[in-house]
């Protein structure tokens, strides 16, 4: 049992699951949120509910943020106003979201001139991890302030790794990232070709779960497409902002990336179909519309000879 007050501050999809974890292992959490229903959630499990980010903040001295975007972000630190000096001063904020580089290290500066502490706390995994506490943890920042937060992060993680000096930690999630979103776009593209070939995407399953090449992911998101499941572990939309990240960081680098370009476009196909709210792995249907698009133009249909 903990005991130490933590502050969460972020109660969305994955949120929720983390949040629960903290409970569960005994640390005093002490949550906001502006919907009301993942608040009532949490503190039916034990957690406090504070009135408003202020509460939070005067609550505990480590502050969790597992926000959707750096504008989420900006609304609730206050950042730009008065307020965020006397917000973030003596306290250890904790970004677990995946944003730019570039507004993690401007926002670690602010807050380190305010007289607080910043870590990159970012988590690869979705929903599913979370519950299971099998996320894994990248971790940046002074080596005092990791220290400190560590602790926190291992109870919501299956394995943690320090990355070096901010933004360090963030730029090994965009290269986590780059991998995840191009694998399971090859993994639609493959269950497409297999069904427009005809051949048995059950069996596609199972042979791909057996070989080499098989992982977590790979059979989860497997099993969803023949389940015909596609409620959202990591939604189309999310997704998608993590794609144009990681594209955006490439092209900031230098560094070639084909892939990451190919699988964002089909993500924005896919969101633009207002299939936003589906799992990553509903992509296929971008797929879908290609295909029938090229069948309805002709192309890709070979004149018989004559």
């Amino acid at each position: 049992m903990s005991g130490r007050t933590v502050g969460f501050i972020g109660l969305g999809i994955m949120g929720v699951p983390m949040a629960t974890n903290l409970v569960e292992d005994g640390f005093d959490v002490v949550v906001w949120a502006r919907a009301a229903a993942p608040v009532a959630e949490l503190v039916a499990l034990g957690a406090r509910a504070a009135d408003d980010v202020r509460g939070v903040f005067d609550a505990a001295e480590t502050v969790i943020l597992m926000l959707r975007d750096e504008g989420a972000v900006d609304a609730v630190l206050a950042r730009g106003t008065a307020a965020f000096t006397t917000l973030v001063e003596d306290h250890t904020v904790v970004q677990m979201g995946t944003f730019t580089t570039s507004f993690s290290r401007a926002l670690a500066d602010e807050v380190e001139a305010a007289g607080g502490r910043y870590v990159e706390a970012p988590v690869s995994g979705s929903r599913g991890p979370a519950i299971e506490r099998k996320l894994v943890g990248m971790l940046a920042g002074s080596p005092e302030a990791v220290a400190h937060v560590e602790p926190v992060v291992e109870a919501l993680c299956v394995q943690t790794f320090r990355c070096g000096e901010i933004p360090s930690a963030l730029t090994m999630k965009l290269a986590v990232n780059t991998f995840l979103v191009t694998m399971v776009t090859g993994l639609a593209e493959t269950f497409h070709f297999a069904a427009q070939a005809g051949a048995d995407v059950d069996v596609l399953r199972d042979v791909l779960a057996a070989g080499p090449m098989a992982s977590v992911v790979s059979r989860g998101k497997a099993q969803k497409l023949t389940d015909g499941d596609l409620s959202a572990q990591a939604a189309v939309a999310d997704v998608l902002k993590n794609a144009v990240l990681a594209e955006d960081a490439a092209r900031a680098a230098g560094s070639a990336h084909p892939l990451i370009t190919a699988s964002r476009e089909l993500y924005e196909e896919a969101a633009a179909a207002g299939l936003g709210a589906l799992d990553m792995i509903g992509v296929i249907a971008a797929l879908d519309e290609r295909a029938s698009s090229a069948r309805g133009s002709g192309e890709g249909v070979e004149e018989p000879g004559l």
